[in-house]
Order: structure tokens, then C-alpha cells, then sequence
């Protein structure tokens, strides 16, 4: 994007930024009539001049005025009027915003979001998010490398995708949350009360026949406003720098900066299909069939959260809008330089241990043994690897079954309403009782290979460590 000034940016950018601020006032508007028409509106305290009560209604009215006043200023074009993100905030994004960072971050923010579970799913907490989400999009696009990205006909539906992730995910919580407040006062789930038969004609054709119409219709009005994202020819001589795979598989292209290809490629996707295979035989929890919940199922719950969102959501989030020319990381309001080389010593694991913890030679078959003397040498080169990796599969489940303890509920208030966070266990030994050996070993083996993932993730960028195990004589790297 340096191809063009920052006047020109801003300029090309004003109208839908205008636009766009005017459409969140619209929809703050909406939500505001909504609460008062419905009487959902909640008083939070009393005007003092005016005698009035303040209330959640006059809110989203306050932010919609807000926003109303905001999209004049975009629309001027001009980069002293026009609401923004600091520099020095962009400056110190870039900065700090790093593969471990990402990666470490997306964990916490899951663990935050699962803890604060009943104070997220508070629609008037969700509804701010959102809106604090949208309005961080919007004052992000006038930078230029930032819009560069969003903007790019590739990438503005993965932006819409992101956004109605973010809100199943949320619906889905909100749901659990209500199931499991009405199973703590013996009340059935709401799936139980709503139990209804439709009928297939004409009620389920007749809301699809709409779903088609709507998604066709929007489909034509998607077509007319983005350009196709066509590019010139391909040829063998001259490839896309950085040259991408689909979306949906940037989360396998970046496991293959970590595995050699038959790992990231064969072993883990199959992995991945044999342990959704299992699930019905590793699975003894009856319960949560049919309905929301959480509580009754915190160990699928998270597991899922973990394996979709932060081990395949994230790394599609990160290949599409972070990754950059050579696959170097970038921050997100980081000019994406060609020349940029990051020259990184990839070291494995034998080597740290012979020749820099004993600060020796790693062992090396002499010339011309045979195929056994050989072996035999490579095992003692890689036994660090081979030992921890031993240890990790075979020895830590039982290790995890023998622990366990109870983090506590917390109770506070916010908006002047209480809140409990509900305590929970952390350790296997429940499940070790109730799933017996083989099955538990399974499991926890699956478990063990998914978290091996961001493990080799952080191992990577923080010790530019390459492989636990390297046996590149028999193509058998880990």
C-alpha cells in the first residue's frame, strides 16, 4: 500500500467509512427502540437535573448519537478529522504483537471467556464487545496497510466469518449458561419445553425457499460490489509471494512450518478424523444430549473450544492476515516489506543437548557400518527426543490421573447485579475411574497430540527449536 499516500487512502476510504459509522448508529437505534418497545429497558440510576431515570434503553441511544457524530468526520477525508487509531498505538502493536503473543494470547482469551462465561453472555456485555469490535474495525481502516489486508476480495469474507463465529459461539454459550442456571434449580432444559413437532412441508421447505432466496440475492449484490479476485496466469517461473493455500487450509499450511509434510499432512489430520471416530466409544457422559449446556460437559466443552478455535480458527485468522512475503509474521498494521528477511539458526533437539548442554559432538555411526550399527548410533543421537517424547505420551496420563484440585467459585458484583463464577476441578482422575485404562490412555494420547501443536508452536519461535526427534536418514522427523 505504499504504492499510494496517505491522502489518497483516506480519500478512497472517507465514503465508506461514513457509510459504515452510520450504519452502527442505525443498528444502536434499533437496539434502543427494541428495549423500550419490548420493556426489556432496565433504569441504572436517575438523571439529577432532569429527573429522569438513566437506562440501558438511553444507552445504546448515547452511543448511536455517538456514532451519528462520528461519520461526519469520516466522511471529510481529512487525516486531522478523521477518527483513528493513534500511530503509536499501531507502532506498539507491531511491536509487540509476535507468534508467541498471538498464540499464548488466544489460549488466555479462551480461559478468560471461559471462566467470565456468565458475565459475557449478558446480552448487554455481548452487545458492548460487539460494538467495541466494530468500532476498532473502523478506526483501524485508515491505516493504510491494515485496509490493505481487510479489504483484499480474498479476505472480506473470512472478516464477515469471523464476526458470526464470534456470534455462534456466543449463542451457543448464552444457551449453555441458561440450561445449566435452570438444571441448578431443578428445572428441565429449555430444548425440553420447546419439544414441538414441524412438519416438513410446508414449514421447512417454506423457510428454506426464503434462506435460498435472501442468500441468493445477497450472493448478486456480493458479486456486484467485489471484483473477483483474479489473478494473471499462473506460471512456474514467477509464483505469488506469499503464496497461500485456501482458507480453510491455512491452518494445515502453517502446521507445515513446524512438521515435516507427512506429518503435518497424514498423521495429525488423521488424527484428527480417528479421534472424532472415537468420540462415541471414549465418550461415557450421558448426559447433555439435545440440549446447551456447559456444566454437564466442561471437558468436551473446552476440548472442542481448544481443537477448533485456537488449534484451526486462530491459524487461519494468523495465515490470512498476519502472515506475509517469505511467511514472515507481521503485525497487523505492519507494512508488508518483500525485503524483509528473518534468518533464524533452527536448531533440534540432540543438538542442544550433545553440544550445548555436554558441549560435544552428537554421536555419528563411523564410515561404512552397517544398517544396525547405525540405527544403534541414531538412537543414542536423538534418546533426549525420544525419552521426552516417551515420557509425554506414555508417562504423563497416569501422572494426570493422579492429580487434582478445585479452583473456587468467585462471587462480585457488575452494573450492580451479582455474579457467581462457578468453582471446577481440574485433573483426570474422575475420568481415569470412570473410563478405565485403554480408553483413558486414548483419550488423553489425542488430548497429548493436540496440545503438542502450540507446544511445537512456542518451542519454535522462542528457541527456534526445529525437531524433538530428527532422523532425516529415514525421513522421520518430530
Amino acid at each position: 500500500m505504499h504504492g499510494i499516500t496517505i491522502e489518497e487512502h483516506l480519500a478512497s476510504i472517507s465514503s465508506f467509512l461514513g457509510i459504515y459509522y452510520l450504519a452502527l448508529a442505525a443498528m444502536n437505534a434499533t437496539a434502543a427502540l427494541y428495549l423500550w418497545r419490548s420493556g426489556r429497558s432496565r433504569a441504572w440510576c436517575n438523571i439529577p437535573i432532569l429527573d429522569v431515570p438513566f437506562t440501558s434503553a438511553t444507552f445504546w441511544l448515547l452511543v448511536s448519537m455517538g456514532f451519528t457524530c462520528i461519520a461526519p468526520l469520516a466522511l471529510t477525508g481529512n487525516e486531522l478529522l478523521m477518527p483513528s487509531i493513534p500511530k503509536a498505538v499501531r507502532d506498539a502493536s507491531n511491536a509487540v504483537m509476535g507468534p508467541v503473543v498471538y498464540t499464548v494470547g488466544s489460549l488466555v482469551v479462551l480461559g478468560v471467556l471461559y471462566w467470565l462465561r456468565r458475565l459475557v453472555v449478558r446480552p448487554f456485555v455481548a452487545w458492548s464487545l460487539f460494538n467495541i469490535a466494530l468500532l476498532v474495525m473502523g478506526l483501524s481502516m485508515t491505516d493504510r496497510e491494515f485496509a490493505a489486508i481487510v479489504t483484499k476480495a480474498d479476505n472480506v469474507p473470512i472478516v464477515g466469518l469471523i464476526y458470526l463465529l464470534g456470534f455462534f459461539t456466543w449463542l451457543g454459550a448464552y444457551k449453555a449458561v441458561q440450561n445449566d442456571d435452570r438444571a441448578r434449580d431443578g428445572l428441565e432444559p429449555l430444548e425440553k419445553e420447546d419439544n414441538e413437532k414441524i412438519l416438513v412441508w410446508p414449514d421447512l421447505v417454506y423457510t428454506e425457499l426464503i434462506c435460498m432466496v435472501a442468500l441468493t440475492a445477497l450472493l448478486m449484490f456480493w458479486a456486484i460490489l467485489l471484483q473477483a479476485p483474479l489473478e494473471e496466469p499462473a506460471s512456474s517461473v514467477k509464483t505469488p509471494n506469499p503464496s497461500k493455500a485456501p482458507w480453510y487450509f491455512l491452518g494445515l499450511q502453517e502446521m507445515l512450518v513446524y512438521y515435516d509434510p507427512w506429518m503435518a499432512g497424514v498423521v495429525l489430520p488423521s488424527l484428527v478424523v480417528f479421534g472424532l471416530m472415537a468420540i462415541p466409544f471414549i465418550d461415557f457422559n450421558k448426559q447433555g444430549n439435545g440440549y446447551y449446556t456447559i456444566d454437564q460437559r466442561r471437558f468436551a466443552y473446552l476440548t472442542f473450544q481448544f481443537g477448533f478455535l485456537v488449534l484451526w480458527v486462530t491459524l487461519i485468522v494468523m495465515g490470512t492476515f498476519l502472515r506475509g512475503p517469505n511467511w514472515n509474521f507481521f503485525g497487523f498494521f505492519e507494512y508488508w516489506d518483500a525485503h524483509k528477511v528473518e534468518a533464524l539458526n533452527n536448531v533440534d533437539l540432540s543438538e542442544y543437548f550433545w553440544n550445548g548442554l555436554l558441549h560435544m559432538p552428537r554421536p555419528k555411526p563411523p564410515s561404512g557400518s552397517g544398517t544396525l550399527v547405525t540405527i544403534g548410533y541414531i538412537l543414542i543421537k536423538e534418546a533426549p527426543g525420544i525419552v521426552l517424547l516417551v515420557g509425554y505420551l506414555i508417562f504423563l496420563p497416569p501422572a494426570l490421573a493422579l492429580m487434582s484440585f478445585r479452583v473456587p467459585s468467585t462471587s462480585f458484583k457488575i452494573f450492580g447485579a451479582p455474579l457467581t463464577l462457578g468453582g471446577f476441578t481440574i485433573g483426570f482422575r474422575k475420568l481415569f475411574v470412570h473410563m478405565g485404562f485403554i480408553r483413558y490412555m486414548v483419550m488423553m494420547n489425542l488430548m497429548l497430540f493436540m496440545a503438542l501443536l502450540p507446544i511445537k508452536m512456542v518451542a519454535r519461535w522462542s528457541f527456534n527449536m526445529k525437531y524433538f526427534i530428527a532422523i532425516p536418514e529415514f525421513f522421520l522427523n518430530f
